[in-house]
């Protein structure tokens, strides 16, 4: 069996240093490779290239030496991953939880987790694929439980509620990012979208006559109702 994120994150700080004969056929570098200089660089990838371009390859390539040198720090690109999920959930600010205010702060924190995962095009895909098991990621899963709980949400419902949240957050910005990818000659705007809809033949009434519906919305329109939808079923639980 792969080993657990437990299991890499130990084994990344137990891995022998290489003895730098890459790097030293490339050049001394002015700095050294550190965790923090890897996720700064793959994040640098990500912002201008998109999730999609993320190897450790171009990682190595991007610090000026070559991937074996990334492994006394990481140990594959999963490890990887949880790092960057994990940096971007370490700059997210958490509310002390008001039980009068539940709903603003869940809300607001939903609000920051999108907004991050839209500075990097497709990273919610390293998130879909991770469990938050470091620091970094259960400290937003504590700070949104102790949010919902304050709220008198009870802790099953809440904790299903976290994940519906965050799997929408993800789900959400990926689309985004996919979308917006060049070529994508397969989106259309609406006005395209809605002559399609009236062109359907009669088998599609609720369509034809829906179709204002189907395709409304602006910004973040659609994102924050069903933030409150998923909302109003916890209050209601």
């Amino acid at each position: 069996m792969p080993p657990t994120p437990q299991q890499r994150r130990a084994a990344r700080h137990h891995q022998p240093v290489p003895d730098g004969s890459e790097s030293r056929t490339r050049g001394r570098r002015a700095t050294p490779i550190t965790v923090d200089a890897i996720v700064d660089a793959a994040l640098d990838i990500v912002a201008r290239e998109g999730y999609e371009a993320l190897t450790m390859r171009r990682v190595a390539t991007a610090l000026e030496t070559g991937p074996a040198s990334l492994y006394a720090h990481v140990v594959n690109k999963d490890d990887l991953d949880e790092l960057l999920i994990g940096r971007l959930c370490a700059e997210i600010g958490l509310p002390a939880p008001d039980p009068a205010a539940w709903r603003e702060q869940i809300t607001g924190v939903c609000t920051q987790v999108r907004d991050q995962y839209l500075r990097f095009p497709g990273i919610s895909r390293a998130a879909l694929a991770a469990a938050p098991t470091n620091e970094d990621t259960l400290r937003l899963a504590e700070g949104m439980l102790a949010i919902l709980l304050a709220g008198g949400v009870t802790p099953q419902a809440a904790a299903w509620g976290i994940d519906s949240l965050t799997l929408y957050i993800n789900a959400y910005t990926l689309e985004i990012s996919l979308l917006g990818r060049p070529g994508n000659e397969w989106v259309v705007g609406r006005d395209e979208l809605l002559n399609r809809f009236s062109d359907l033949p009669d088998t599609f009434p609720q369509i034809k006559r829906h179709a204002a519906e189907l395709t409304a919305g602006t910004g973040h329109e659609r994102f924050d109702f069903t933030i409150a939808l998923i909302l109003d079923g916890l209050a209601r639980r």
